[in-house]
């Protein structure tokens, strides 16, 4: 069972943003809804449970008070541009923007970063100038492109 779970806190759409998650990532499930008012209440939702690949989170309607930043994100490892691109475009559906280096903000203000496996080996080869090439490529992005990465982290040294 896991023991920490990410508490997400929206203004009013709490329920819109979790079916909007569940239908984006496979092996995902919206779990248990509180209303105020109580269990079969129609009165608003306070809380929804759900999954997203696996991984627990609460979704709460806390209102207007807090917003989201980039400070926290979530990180979602892709074994393909393939993946990369699918769960870009969905992401930004309805209303979301890109930001730089892998990183988007969906249309609830939830930053994402959507990064291939393949960008972390690149910044993590040995070969140092490699990786600074991959490095230096990475921060021209906006959605992470494999095949430039790879391009820019093969391409030899004019000097």
């Amino acid at each position: 069972m896991q023991k920490i779970t990410t508490f997400l806190w929206f203004d009013t759409q709490a329920e819109e943003a979790v079916n909007f998650y569940v239908s984006i990532f496979k092996n995902s499930s919206v779990g248990k809804i509180a209303r105020i008012g109580g269990a079969g209440s129609k009165s608003s939702v306070l809380t929804v449970s759900f999954q997203l690949e696996g991984q627990r989170f609460v979704a709460l309607n806390g209102g207007p008070k807090y917003k989201f930043t980039p400070a926290i994100s979530l990180y979602v490892d892709c074994e393909s541009q393939e993946e990369v691109d699918t769960l870009w475009g969905k992401l930004l559906s309805g209303g979301g923007r890109e930001d730089r280096c892998g990183w988007l903000v969906d249309k609830y203000g939830l930053s994402w970063q959507i990064i291939p496996k393949v960008l972390i080996e690149l910044l993590t080869d040995p070969d140092r100038q490699r990786a600074d090439r991959a490095m230096q490529a990475m921060l021209q992005m906006s959605r992470i492109d494999v095949k430039k990465l790879e391009e820019a982290a093969s391409a030899k040294s004019a000097f």
